[in-house]
């Protein structure tokens, strides 16, 4: 009987661990159309949103509603080089975005990471991803519900501005909050 002991805890073991709950994954609802640009232009340029200003979700709505987000606040948060924290300066902005979602329960939002040039596109995914995830847990700290938030990572392929100087950098690092259904 001795000599069974450790073959029925390893068995034991192993039944019991496949079946604990695998760690949730935010994934978007639907995937991007393309990283490439569709109009032929510079690749990821804002097109004619202005930068800080909100882009709907394809299906959004308009007015001050649970799809458009608060008005007269921006959606951009910008990043220092090869951070992923939120600068203090944004903190009132993530405060009414989440104070937003508080209120508006069916408000959906893609978090949208992005990062300048500079670095492997591998490296600046994750970057990005970081910086997405940044956000999205501080509007949960903050009100905002779990399933109201999606993230992506562009990582450099949707550069808000070109250049390859620090003014076009400081730009390009950045999350943006997009509202939409």
């Amino acid at each position: 009987m001795m000599r069974w002991m450790p073959i029925l805890v390893i068995a034991a073991s192993s039944l019991w661990l496949a079946g604990c709950p695998k760690k949730p994954t935010t994934m978007p609802e639907s995937q991007p159309e393309a990283v490439a640009p569709q109009d032929g232009g510079s690749a990821g340029g804002v097109g004619d949103a202005q930068l800080g200003q909100p882009r709907d979700l394809p299906g959004a709505g308009s007015g001050a509603s649970a799809a458009s987000g608060p008005p007269g606040v921006a959606s951009v948060i910008y990043f220092d080089f090869d951070r992923s924290d939120i600068r203090p300066e944004f903190a009132a902005v993530i405060g009414a975005h989440a104070r937003h979602l508080a209120a508006f329960g069916a408000a959906r939002v893609r978090l949208e990471g992005h990062t300048d040039e500079r670095g492997s596109r591998e490296y600046n995914i994750a970057l990005g991803e970081r910086r997405a995830q940044a956000v999205r847990r501080a509007l949960l700290l903050q009100g905002g519900a779990d399933g109201q938030l999606v993230t992506v990572s562009y990582g450099e392929e949707r550069a808000a501005v070109e250049g390859s100087d620090e003014a076009a950098y400081e730009k390009n690092r950045r999350v943006e909050i997009l509202y939409g259904r």
